[in-house]
């Protein structure tokens, strides 16, 4: 039996370039889970690689076919934007492992819905003020910058990943990436190593 990993941290902690790097090696033979959103795209995103961009009438259609594992909505300075799990059919826990990326919230909902002993945290953690000055310079690179947008999320994470919310979710992996990414991700992958034997 296959299993998921849930990589979660908030804005800026890297998580994206970890997932990345994870993704890259070819010992681990990770497949990817890729969420869906009605969020714009960003200038350097690719549909299909970092979420599956969908309008608001196709998530509409998509819990209408009961397809939607978790989904969550963002009451952003822009408007609602979703983001969600949807059992889409390309995973085979038979023969396969996933990474995934996901909040404290999406992660108990795919653990729920795929079993305890699939579905398993890894948490990215960064000092909050190296996280603002990423998430800074990431919004500086935007065709369209979007501040705003950007001082509202670090706000919300604060929330969204309080060590309450993660001990409520039984989150004990954690993994710090205040210095390397690199060497992060080589330290989660002799996580998923050990954890497969």
């Amino acid at each position: 039996m296959g299993s998921i990993y849930c990589i979660m941290g908030k804005s800026s902690s890297g998580k994206d370039t970890i997932f990345k790097l994870l993704l890259a090696r070819e010992d681990l033979q990770l497949n990817r889970i890729v969420s869906y959103t009605t969020r714009p795209i960003r200038s350097n995103e690719k549909p299909g690689e970092e979420y599956n961009y969908v309008s608001i009438q196709e998530k509409d259609k998509l819990l209408e076919d009961g397809k939607v594992i978790e989904i969550r909505k963002y009451d952003t300075v822009h408007g609602p934007w979703f983001y969600f799990t949807v059992d889409d059919g390309k995973i085979d826990l038979e023969n396969n492992d996933y990474l995934v990326i996901g909040t404290v919230e999406s992660f108990t909902k795919i653990r729920d819905y795929y079993g305890d002993d699939v579905v398993l945290p890894i948490y990215i953690e960064v000092d909050d003020g190296l996280r603002l000055s990423r998430a800074l310079e990431r919004e500086r690179q935007q065709a369209s910058p979007k501040y705003e947008e950007m001082c509202r999320r670090f706000l919300a994470d604060q929330q969204d990943f309080s060590q309450e919310k993660l001990k409520a979710a039984r989150v004990t992996n954690l993994f710090n990436n205040d210095e390397d990414s690199v060497k992060t991700s080589e330290k989660i992958a002799q996580f998923i190593k050990k954890r497969r034997g």
